[in-house]
């Protein structure tokens, strides 16, 4: 028979991508009382999206488990500028900006998390009493040498490339936060496995016990390649109206529908697996993708909008509504046809070959509602088509024959 700690590990293993350690944690459960859960955010920008709640969601789980979550505002750290992942120094925020997207975040998460089990903390309220002799023996506790073992700092350092003194000052007080916190378990990105060693590192030398590790992956945005980012536009916000959200969840390929249902779904592994059996025997992709946009326009609206969102979206798409205002083009070609990428750019879908050829690559385009994956596709005179470049650009084109 299962015991409840197996079961309770079973779940937070659930779209965890390491943790360490899990022996160490599961000798926390087995012992019983309320672990405290720290995860930090930088106020970076002033939305979340849903490559975010893959952690806040393991913040969600600990919650049900009977565990306190310590939803922690890194408004110091954001004026520093995590380096994570970065090739060149990340320009830090100013004190307005940071303060701006703190509260944003304070007003989001309560979508996931439940308010009686969170603690908001902001690291600046024992950062920001440090003076210069506290940050110095801080300092102590690093070595330049285990700061250079950090993948990005190595390949800067290799690649003659500048690391300001302030970026290594980022793990070590991320790090801090965690003995201030006296943590249990730190929840980070897989980019940021580094930083939460260096915690636990701390936590040794502050006479604590170690934290417990776990990190999530990141996940991928719209595109499927690159993950989830407001700057590359291949996000979906969780203020998004619904029917936006909605439409860029249908919009995703099949294959990647399957990672956001393991990473971003609450619903059990066993009903996913046999979700996607029925899709392998024959059922729609396209109607396995409803349910993972109904289930999260809901989770993020509620029924009613993930309802009408979702006729909404069939309107659009299925029955061919089109909006009022859609322009209408007429364009001569020759026997041999017109390629899809010059005729996006004809009728003003695109400013240029190389966006067409993206949009393309995005499976961003459609002809007569059909998602097209050609950048070789051919259209030919004597038929009228309705061509769509993402959500909201469409127009009617009717093809002639030249003289």
């Amino acid at each position: 028979m299962t015991s409840s700690v197996d079961s309770a590990l079973a779940t937070l293993q659930r779209g965890a991508d390491e943790i360490l350690r899990e022996d160490e944690l599961k000798a926390r459960l087995e012992k019983g009382g309320v672990l405290r859960i720290k995860a930090g955010f930088d106020p970076t920008a002033p939305d979340l999206h849903l490559g975010h709640t893959v952690l806040i969601n393991k913040l969600r789980q600990f919650q049900e488990l009977g565990h306190q979550v310590v939803f922690l505002i890194g408004d110091f750290t954001g004026m520093i500028g995590d380096p994570s992942g970065r090739s060149a120094t990340r320009k830090p925020l100013t004190a307005d900006d940071v303060a701006r997207n703190a509260q944003t975040y304070r007003e989001q998460i309560f979508r996931i998390l439940d308010p009686e089990r969170t603690e908001i903390a902001f690291n600046s309220t024992w950062m920001g009493q440090m003076s210069a002799t506290d940050m110095i023996e801080l300092a102590s506790h690093h070595t330049v040498a285990r700061m250079l073992e950090r993948d990005d700092f190595h390949k800067r350092y290799s690649g003659n490339q500048p690391i300001a003194i302030h970026e290594f000052l980022y793990p070590l007080v991320q790090g801090y936060d965690s003995v201030a916190l006296r943590a249990d378990v730190e929840l980070g990105g897989t980019d940021q496995k580094f930083n939460l060693l260096v915690g636990r590192e701390l936590q040794r030398e502050y006479g604590q016990a170690p934290q417990v590790l776990i990190t999530t992956p990141v996940l991928e945005g719209l595109d499927g390649v690159q993950k989830m980012s407001k700057s590359l536009d291949n996000y979906v916000g969780i203020r998004e109206p619904a029917g936006s959200m909605y439409g860029k969840l249908m919009s995703i390929s099949d294959d990647l529908m399957w990672r956001y249902f393991e990473l971003l779904s609450f619903r059990a592994l066993a009903d996913i697996a046999a979700l996607r059996e029925r899709v392998d025997q024959g059922m729609n992709p396209r109607d396995a993708k409803f349910e993972l946009a109904d289930e999260l326009v809901t989770r993020f609206h509620d029924a009613d909008s993930a309802r009408a969102a979702h006729e909404g979206f069939v309107a659009q798409f299925q029955r061919g509504a089109l909006p009022e205002d859609i322009a209408t083009h007429t364009v001569a070609v020759d026997e041999a046809g017109i390629n899809i990428v010059p005729l996006l750019k004809a009728v003003a879908l695109v400013p240029s070959t190389s966006d067409a050829l993206r949009m393309i690559k995005q499976r961003a385009v459609r002809i007569d509602g059909e998602r097209i994956e050609a950048a070789e596709t051919l259209l030919y005179a004597g038929a009228e088509y309705v061509l769509q470049v993402g959500k909201r650009r469409f127009a009617r084109v009717t093809l002639e024959k030249s003289v």
